[in-house]
Order: C-alpha cells, then structure tokens, then sequence
C-alpha cells in the first residue's frame, strides 16, 4: 500500500489516464479472447464472418493504442516518481539535524540512499506492466462472469483458497528479506572498512584476517542465509500459485461438466480464457518478491525519521550576510552528544562567550574537550539544548539558523572537498582562484577553469590548502579552522599562522582557530581553554597573564 501510495502522490491525473486505459486494453483483449472462442466454437466461417473480422481488427487496434498509452503514462509517472524519491530524501536529509546525521551513520544513509532507492525504483519500473497484466485479468473475469455467474463464485473460491494458503509464505518470505535488509546497513559499514582501511588492513595481517573472516564474512554469509531464505519462500509461493491455477483449468475441464450443463462451446471459452490468463497471472506472482522488497525498502527510509508523507524543508535565500556585526553571544548554551552506551552522554556547557569583530581566537584544549562540538555549536549545524545565541540583538531559531550560518566559512578536519567552485557567482573568480593557488604554493599543482579544479587527487596538506582556497573566496565575516596546520609541512604551517590568519584578521574577519600549536598561541588576540566541555578561561592575550 505504501509503494501505491508513493506513485499515486506523483500525479493522480497521470495515475487516472493510466488505470482507465488499461482497463480499456484489458477489456479489449477480454474481448478478443471472446470473439477467439465464438468463431472457433462456428468453425470460423459463417454469413458475419466480416463484421467478425472487422470486430477482432477493432479490438486489436483498441488493445494495442491503448496498451501503448496506459505503458507510457506509467513509465512517465514510475520515472517521475523515482526522482521525487531520489530529490525528496536528498532535501532531507541535508535539511535534518546534523547531530540526527551523525547518530544514524554514514554506512545507513548510503544504504538507503542507494539500495533502497534502487529497490523502490525497480518496483516502479515494474509497475506499468503489472498494471497491463492485472487489467487482462480482470478483463477475462468480466467475460467469465458474462459466460456463467457459477463459474466466477467458483474461480472466487479457489482464489479465495489459494491466497489463505499463500499468506503464511508470503509472510516468512517478507520477514527474511526484512532481516537481510538489516544485514546490509552492516555491509555497507564493512565495505567502507574495506575502502577507507585498506592501508591499516594490508600491514596487518591477523587484523585483516579477523577483519575478513570474523566480520566481513560472518556478515555477509548471514545476509545470504536470510535472503535465500526469502526468495526460496517467494519462489514456493509462485510455484503452489501455479499448481492452484493449473488445479482451476482441470477442475473446469473435467469436473464442471459433471457438476453443471455446460455445452462445448462455452466449456471452450472457459480452456481459451485460464490458457490466456496464465501469463498475466503468472508476471503478477512473480513480481511479488520485488514489491515485497520495495515496501521493506519503503519502511526502511521511514524509520530514518525522514518521512515521505511529508515534504522534506525548503531551503529558502536567506537575506543578505551581515558584514558590519558587533557582537556575537552565546549565553549558557549547552549540547549532549549522545552515544550507543546510555551513561556516557557528553555535555558541553553551560557556555558564556562573546565574540567580536577583527579578533583571531585560539580554542585550544586536549582531545575529548569539546572543541569540534563547541565549533558546530558556533556554526549553528548543532542546535543547543539550552541557552541562546544572537547575533547582536536578533536571536537565532529556527527561523533564521540558515541566514547566520551563511556568515562562516569553515575548513573542518574532516572537510570534504568539492572539484567545483559551486555556489560562487563571480564574473573573475577564476583570477581571483588563480591568485590564491598562489598565495597557497599550488599554483605549479592545479589550474582553474570555468570554476573547476583541474585535479583534487592531492595529499591531504594540498587538499586542505584547495579548501582553504574556496574559504577565501565564500569572503564571509567569520573563519573557523578545526586544526587545519596538522597536515601542513613546518615551513607552510609556519606561513599559515603568522602571514594568512593575520591577513584575513587585518581584513576585518574574525579568525576561530582550533589548535594543538601552543608555541603560536601567543600571535592570539584570545585564547579560550577547554576541559572536558567546561570552558576553563577565556584569556586575553593582550593583557598581562
């Protein structure tokens, strides 16, 4: 119900053309299937065969355009419906918290972002044509039913018979596939092992023998037991659907005669009608694996929190970034990390601070402090669980955290680096780019054109300098770098802290700068210590310590 509720949100006046026309191509070849059985039942010739002719010639031409029209406005919906998935969960899922990001984890949201997705889309795809073979069925019903209403409450019957003892399978087939289901999100956190730990993993021999046998293996023999599981129980059902169906043809050959009058010519009708209805009903029973797996995939996307009855949250332009600010206050503002273990939430806070203009700021302290939090938390990608921050006098909500966050550029540790200058409208920015490589010695190493990067296959220093280099060129009022020196060579580190913080400082930017390089605290306007989510001093450099 979930998978047709997914496509008929799409358009339901597409949906309409679709199901009336296929109902129409499925009465059509009824009929044809009806006319079949008449001329064969006369022998073929007889004073009407031309008005016979020209009915079954009608027939076919109705079935055909209409078959065509039904097909293509479902593959249009199905393709139209796959990528309002595909765009609807991606909105989402940048417009989710970032500390509900970080809970489900990078392997989840790939998973979903790509298996389920995929499964989805192959259920769609394979919808128009179940929708055709469904309205054939229900074609050669109504004709059944225009032969002998007896014959339709017996065909009912053993319908009715069949899907009671299907349930049962169907049921353990769904359950195994939701279990394998489960099984993936863990593969897909063990492939990422493979693709980000391949060097920790080669020089460890045993490590990667545990690696490979004890997780990877385990992981993946289970995930095939629950799937084969699945599928052997959706291969039975398909198997007993055809016994029952092969049952109804031989109770209608050879135990409807006995049970009521039936004269040859109908008893003809009903053979021709169960030998043309097999391969519709059979397309129907096989397609029910996939639909199982889409509504599992479906259900899967919805336990993210991220649900597809509702449209993911806009992004609206915010108004213009303000450059002449004062003041930037954070007042008791706190935040808990949560982690798996139930006792081990990390506080940070109460925080007091205020941030000014043209100030370059130390936040220094050692590992597990907070730092990176107390980054995110300034940024506003983590809400506070109390307090408040302003930015002079205008509070920050919801309302506006889009605006505020637009006056920060930041260069996290575990940045990501785009290979195109995107959202930076500027008829010189190649030059300008151009003149940065420069200042950051890579010029002899990347060139830019149109906005593009030539390479970004750099070592991680190069690649830091290239995100510095787009920070530059965003020209936002404040700077946040989470230990970006750490994997700068001495004599470039040296240029970063005593000629490019500076720089940008003597620009009028207010500079954060999350740092373990005590020996270059003293170029600081501030420095504000942390300790295990405490602010522990706020030191002014300026006066005497």
């Amino acid at each position: 119900m979930n998978l047709i509720y997914f496509i008929l949100r799409s358009s339901l006046r597409m949906m309409a053309i679709a199901i009336i026309t296929g109902f129409l191509s499925g009465g059509s070849s009824a009929a044809l299937i009806a006319l079949i059985s008449r001329a064969s039942a006369n022998g073929g010739l007889n004073s009407y065969i031309f008005y016979i002719a020209v009915a079954f010639i009608g027939l076919a031409v109705v079935a055909l355009i209409t078959s065509i029209i039904s097909q293509v406005m479902l593959i249009r919906l199905s393709e139209k419906a796959v990528l309002q998935l595909r765009m609807s969960l991606s909105n989402q899922i940048l417009s989710s918290e970032l500390s509900r990001l970080e809970q489900l984890g990078n392997p989840r949201l790939l998973a979903t972002l790509t298996e389920d997705i995929k499964t989805v889309a192959d259920a769609v795809y394979a919808i128009p044509f179940l929708c055709i073979d469904i309205a054939m069925v229900l074609g050669c019903l109504i004709y059944i039913t225009w032969l002998s209403w007896l014959v339709l409450l017996i065909v009912i019957g053993i319908t009715v018979v069949a899907l009671g003892s299907c349930i049962s399978l169907l049921q353990q087939g769904k359950h195994f596939l939701s279990l394998a289901r489960e099984d993936e999100d863990t593969l897909f956190k063990h492939f990422r092992t493979i693709t980000e730990g391949t060097k920790e993993l080669k020089l460890h021999y045993q490590r990667r023998e545990d690696f490979l046998k004890r997780q990877l293996e385990s992981t993946a023999t289970r995930f095939k037991s629950h799937n084969t599981r699945g599928l052997t129980f959706f291969a039975i059902t398909t198997s007993w659907g055809r016994l029952i169906f092969f049952f109804a043809i031989g109770f209608v050959l050879f135990a409807l005669p006995n049970i009521i009058s039936i004269n040859s010519q109908t008893l003809s009708g009903y053979i021709l009608t169960f030998t043309y209805l097999m391969l519709p009903m059979d397309n129907i029973v096989s397609k029910l694996p996939l639909l199982s797996k889409a509504g599992i995939s479906l259900a899967k996307i919805e336990s993210l929190g991220l649900s597809l009855s509702e449209k993911a949250e806009k992004f609206t332009a915010p108004p213009p970034v303000k450059f002449d600010w004062e003041k930037l206050q954070f007042k008791n503002v706190t935040h808990t990390y949560r982690t798996d273990r139930e006792d081990s939430d990390f506080i940070l806070g109460p925080v007091d601070l205020i941030l000014y203009p043209k100030e370059l700021v130390f936040i220094v302290g050692g590992n597990g402090s907070g730092k990176s939090t107390l980054a995110k938390l300034i940024t506003g990608l983590y809400i506070p669980k109390s307090g408040d921050i302003k930015l002079d006098e205008q509070m920050i909500t919801e309302q506006n955290r889009e605006w505020y966050r637009q006056h920060f550029s930041v260069v996290f540790s575990d940045f990501y680096l785009f290979d195109e200058l995107l959202g930076l409208e500027n008829s010189d920015l190649d030059n300008q780019a151009e003149e940065y490589l420069q200042q950051l010695q890579l010029e002899h190493k990347v060139k830019i054109e149109n906005g593009r990067l030539s390479t970004t296959s750099l070592s991680q220093g190069q690649r830091k300098r290239l995100a510095l280099l787009t920070a530059y060129l965003e020209d936002r009022p404040i700077y946040l770098f989470d230990e970006w020196a750490a994997d700068q060579d001495p004599v470039f580190k040296e240029v970063f802290y005593t000629q490019l913080l500076l720089k940008l400082r003597n620009k009028g930017k207010t500079v954060l700068v999350i740092s373990h390089d005590d020996h270059y605290f003293h170029l600081a306007d501030r420095v504000i210590k942390l300790d295990y989510g405490k602010v522990e001093y706020d030191r002014n450099q300026h006066q005497k310590m």
